[in-house]
């Protein structure tokens, strides 16, 4: 138990926090605290989303017509490729990872600092370099126009800027590989005592599952754009068919990282998820343990499935039916986590705050990227399907409708634990319906291209298929401004929100007993080991207007009727 004063010092807005600590910028620049790196990577990843954001408006802006008029052919090819690059490897890929990743992981953890402090800030400018190696292929006049999958034969031809992008993805690896082996050994050594692995909160299972991949699969991908840039600069016949190579087989090495790589794009995004439904919905998460044991099976599975992305490229039947067989088999756990999120919402005390709506969100577009993957892991129907926009809208859908709305969701979870100040709930409401809404409209159009037979990476097109793109372009512009209202609201509130203590949500995993924003240490105390999902040993504090741990407060002073989260 601990006095008024004493829950103040603890849980309440500090003053002498991480932030203020050295505000220079070599303090920033040479920091080893996983929480400046944490922010330093999530302003970094921003950067990277408003620049592809903006590549793919204006490549919607130049299919508003079929003839191409903004844009030139090569220009088109160029744009929609580092969009596209730039989309995947410098943000989808690192975002929530590196990002919401380094900042709770440790705190959830009870830890003060990840296992490895320089090999994280090591980690951090891998990132900024290989972005900048992606950045240069525009910068340098040469562009690039091979699409994000650099596929040979023509990545080897085109005189394009293909060795500095390749060299740009090989670097932006090893930041992955740094950032998964941390997070491996930080979970498996520095579990605050008595923390077992079914006390962890599922946010951690999904980082855990998500470092094996980053750790196994990114190796094979550094290798092979390692291979493309050798055989570009010496021909030595390894993918070239001039010189005796397979073309083909840069597409397995390629796949066979970049399948696993939708799972490290997305299961850091569905643990996310799994903490929004349940602190706002004030229950236990169901099936706790079916969705952490999902979240390996999803991992390990993603290793198995690459070959569905080549049922056109002249493999065996008997090696196509099986990718297809085990295709399906990676819905089931996935299909786990979904419906065990709706029974953990069933009759609970549901608050519709940003967060929860950026969740609930994540439910229906990913459940509508999975269906539709259904389709493309059927034979029958991929080979009608391959190469049209009805991939473009399932990626999308899983990809970007998935890990998009589980950042922003997370970003507005742990916000005031970042910055110790509140958002206009209100507007982060209508983000997140302007982004609901513009994702739909500008995706779902294209599955009723793709499956008319609307090729994808095409500038020009059909008469036909006027009005789905310009649909589409609408939504995009739609989709672009709630992002951007989004950030506007977050970043306003840094400097006007109201300050709020420890836990204004009631949420009871580790990093919530700290102050907001925490500590240097991340703790002034020991943290007390509780579940991540025990809601009801929160109590509300009237004076702090936060939640605390039950025992820190008097008795006289636990409430007889908790009141809701506040959302202020």
């Amino acid at each position: 138990m601990a006095t008024a004063a004493e829950r103040k010092k603890l849980f309440g807005h500090a003053e002498n926090n991480y932030l203020n600590c050295s505000k220079g910028f070599r303090s920033w620049a040479f920091t080893l605290d996983h929480k400046r790196i944490g922010v330093m990577y999530l302003i970094g990843v921003t950067f990277a989303l408003l620049l592809a954001g903006v590549f793919a408006l204006v490549l919607r802006t130049n299919l508003w017509t079929n003839t191409s008029e903004l844009l030139s052919d090569k220009m088109y090819n160029q744009m929609f490729t580092l969009h596209g690059a730039v989309m995947v490897f410098a943000f989808i890929i690192p975002s929530i990872p590196a990002a919401l990743g380094n900042f709770v992981l440790p705190m959830m953890l009870g830890a003060k600092d990840v296992a490895f402090p320089r090999l994280n800030l090591c980690s951090f400018y891998l990132w900024v370099i290989g972005t900048g190696f992606l950045l240069w292929a525009i910068l340098s006049g040469r562009g690039l126009d091979t699409g994000w999958t650099f596929y040979t034969p023509y990545s080897i031809q085109t005189d394009t800027g293909v060795i500095y992008a390749t060299f740009g993805a090989f670097v932006l690896g090893f930041s992955s590989i740094f950032t998964g082996l941390n997070f491996l050994v930080t979970v498996n050594t520095m579990r605050a005592p008595g923390q077992g692995w079914f006390k962890m909160p599922l946010f951690l299972w999904g980082l855990y599952s998500t470092a094996i991949i980053q750790i196994l699969a990114t190796p094979v991908l550094g290798i092979t754009l390692l291979l493309l840039i050798a055989e570009k600069s010496m021909h030595i016949g390894i993918f070239d068919p001039k010189y005796g190579g397979d073309p083909v087989l840069f597409q397995h090495f390629f796949w066979f990282y970049s399948h696993p790589a939708v799972y490290i794009m997305i299961l850091p995004g569905m643990g996310v998820i799994s903490e929004l439904i349940a602190v706002y919905s004030r229950k236990k998460v169901f099936g706790y343990s079916f969705i952490a044991f999902s979240s390996v099976a999803i991992a390990v599975l993603g290793f198995l499935v690459w070959g569905h992305h080549m049922f056109t490229s002249g493999q065996s039947v008997v090696v196509t039916l099986i990718f297809s067989a085990i295709t399906f088999t990676v819905a089931i756990p996935s299909a786990v986590k979904v419906f065990n999120w709706l029974a953990t919402m069933y009759k609970g005390s549901i608050a519709l705050t940003t967060p929860m709506c950026y969740a609930l969100s994540f439910i229906f577009l990913f459940g509508i990227g999975g269906l539709t993957g259904l389709f493309l892991g059927a034979l029958s129907t991929d080979i009608h399907l391959h190469d049209t926009y009805f991939i473009v809208a399932h990626f999308h859908f899983v990809m970007v409708g998935g890990t998009l709305t589980a950042l922003l969701g997370g970003v507005f979870h742990w916000w005031p634990k970042m910055f110790g100040r509140m958002y206009n709930d209100n507007l982060g409401r209508l983000s997140c319906f302007l982004v609901f809404l513009g994702f739909n409209v500008t995706f779902f159009p294209q599955f009723v291209m793709g499956a008319r037979g609307m090729p994808r990476r095409y500038a020009s097109y059909d008469p036909e298929f006027i009005i789905f793109h310009q649909w589409s372009t609408v939504g995009a512009f739609v989709l672009g401004l709630g992002i951007v209202l989004a950030f506007g609201v977050l970043v306003y509130a840094v400097f006007k929100g109201p300050k709020v203590a420890g836990n204004p949500f009631g949420a009871a995993s580790l990093e919530w007993q700290s102050s907001s924003p925490p500590d240097f240490h991340n703790f002034i105390h020991q943290p007390v080991l509780c579940g991540p999902y025990e809601f009801e040993s929160m109590v509300y504090d009237e004076e702090l207007d936060t939640y605390v741990l039950r025992e820190f407060m008097e008795p006289s002073e636990h409430p007889k009727v908790e009141p809701e989260p506040q959302t202020h």
